[in-house]
């Protein structure tokens, strides 16, 4: 099963086609305008969005907009009711098993479940002579790639 996945900002968003054996098919960070349209016009089996959570403090108007963003998102969807909403605090939980793992602790987390065939420092992307499983995989895409991976690996 293909996911489609979104880490929703509120001008950009990171994305990934995830594929059934655990293969980063494509990923990397969109205008939002355009990942509408990407959503719209998708194959994908599945589409995973990334929740926002409230945690009690106040939030500005940019958690306003991505929030907007994400149900813009799922209404693009041929079946709105099927998308699967993820927290961050579920998918930092369940790759690296701590709710106070950080950005950098969930990237090391993915990177660990790739093979290190690529070349350069961190043989996993790899290089553009020698790419490897995640090569391209930046910014934002980390954590629509948490987002698949959780939606694939626990069932609702």
């Amino acid at each position: 099963m293909t996911v489609f996945a979104i880490d929703p900002g509120p001008v950009q968003s990171g994305w990934c086609l995830y594929a059934p054996d655990a293969r980063v098919e494509d990923a990397g960070v969109a205008d939002n305008h355009d990942l509408l349209g990407w959503v719209r016009a998708s194959t994908a089996d599945s589409l995973a969005i990334e929740m926002v959570a409230s945690y009690g403090m106040p939030v500005g108007r940019e958690v306003f907009d991505t929030v907007r963003w994400i149900g813009r998102y799922q209404q693009a969807w041929r079946d709105p009711d099927a998308v699967r909403l993820v927290f961050r605090q579920d998918a930092k939980l369940h790759l690296c098993r701590s709710p106070k793992a950080k950005d950098a602790n969930v990237r090391q987390a993915i990177l660990d479940r790739y093979p290190r065939t690529g070349g350069g420092a961190v043989p996993q992307i790899g290089t553009k002579k020698q790419p490897g499983p995640l090569y391209g995989v930046s910014s934002h895409a980390w954590p629509a790639i948490a987002v698949a991976i959780y939606a694939t690996e626990v069932k609702e």
